[in-house]
């Protein structure tokens, strides 16, 4: 820990969050500021496109954590307060009122924001979704059943659509794939995402979003690249996202498609990241991955602070992805890669009784695993992910398309 006294953590969002607790925890004693842009408190993001778009829960109860533990641990905590530039050579990030904060160590966790449609930023009833003030903004739109269209069919946009149809929204839901998170969760799962999707009266339209358009100034329809326009009052932008890197430029620290870091999570020498913004060098397969999932973000963080404060000790950082996420009545979990499998194997129970577990394989290894309304069950499979275990003995009307 020699000459780190000052440390300044840059994102208040779950990675910053606990990139800061762990400091702590792993006995820093000097001084540490965490800096975020929004006016809120910390808080958590899942829940934005579930409980808090359908009304079931208020924003405090995502809190992160209370106001009491971040004055225990020390931790300086100012909101409002986005980071302008990062000055290397000073040892200083400036925020956006010209305040300099001297830093012996930077941790970036600045997270995304949500990529823009084309001819959005004129109209009004184009909504996004990744702030507290978003899901409320969305929430108070989608009353009167307005006729939505989600523009992404990823976990965000699927989730958000079903929360929407509870709300009595007329929802057209657009992605690429045949069925949506068909590359995420498997074709067994996604079979079960199509069919509730069916069952709760949301239509799946396939095609790429060429745009959005309008009249006098409101929203009107979404344009898809074939010509097509889908009619909609409200529309909810779910088509990708960019990470936020624009603060660094000028700095030397390296971006491309996030804030570019070794498998130490290390972008420069006193320059480190963590969570959805981190471009890291994956030590398994030598490629550079950008993972925006929750869990990922915690353990993220949790590394960034031990290596930061391990010196010669630090270790790379290997993780194991996985995700969630509720699609009405069906709690998936996925550890390491769905996507890309050539062979699916059943390990329990069955999709007819939507309660299952499989595994996908590339070349008879494990390469990742999916869990339907079985959590426990899930992280049972998790260590033949990580080990990337041969898969052997499975009887033929278990494999994938039976």
């Amino acid at each position: 820990m020699t000459g780190l006294n000052e440390i300044v953590v840059v994102g208040a969002g779950a990675a910053g969050v606990t990139t800061a607790e762990t400091l702590r925890r792993q006995g820093y004693e000097g001084r540490l500021t965490v800096v975020g842009a929004e006016p809120h408190a910390p808080y958590d993001r899942p829940p934005l496109s579930k409980q808090i778009l359908s009304g079931r829960w208020e924003p405090e109860r995502i809190r992160l954590r209370g106001p009491d533990v971040y004055d225990r641990l020390g931790i300086d905590l100012r909101s409002a307060t986005p980071a302008a530039r990062l000055d290397r050579s000073g040892r200083a990030v400036e925020v956006a009122d010209g305040t300099r904060l001297h830093a012996d160590a930077v941790v970036v966790a600045t997270g995304v924001r949500p990529r823009r449609l084309p001819g959005a930023d004129a109209l009004t009833g184009v909504h996004e979704l990744r702030t507290i003030d978003d899901a409320l903004a969305l929430r108070e739109a989608l009353a009167g059943a307005p006729r939505l269209v989600v523009a992404g069919a990823g976990l965000l946009g699927t989730e958000a659509a079903i929360a929407a149809r509870g709300l009595g929204a007329d929802v057209t839901l657009v992605g690429t794939q045949p069925v949506p998170l068909l590359g995420l969760i498997g074709p067994q799962a996604a079979g079960l995402v199509a069919g509730v999707h069916r069952d709760l009266g949301l239509r799946l339209r396939r095609g790429r979003v060429r745009g959005v358009e309008g009249a006098n100034g409101a929203v009107t329809g979404v344009r898809l690249d074939d010509g097509t326009l889908l009619p909609a009052d409200v529309v909810l932008t779910a088509a990708g996202s960019l990470p936020n890197t624009e603060w660094l430029h000028g700095s030397g620290v390296r971006v491309a498609d996030g804030v570019d870091c070794d498998a130490l999570c290390a972008a420069q020498p006193g320059v480190w990241a963590a969570g959805d913004v981190a471009s890291r060098l994956d030590a398994r397969s030598g490629r550079r991955r950008r993972h925006e999932h929750r869990m990922h973000a915690t353990e993220q963080a949790i590394a960034v602070a031990r290596n930061l404060l391990a010196g010669s000790g630090a270790r790379p950082f290997v993780p194991v992805p996985y995700f969630w996420t509720d699609q009405h009545d069906l709690k998936i979990q996925v550890f390491g890669e769905a996507g890309g499998a050539d062979r699916w194997h059943i390990v329990e129970g069955s999709p007819a009784e939507r309660k299952f577990t499989a595994v996908a394989c590339v070349e008879g290894c494990v390469r990742g695993a999916v869990a339907v309304n079985l959590a426990r069950a899930a992280k049972e499979l998790r260590v033949l992910v990580e080990h990337g275990a041969p898969w052997e003995g499975l009887p033929e009307q278990t494999t994938a398309g039976r």
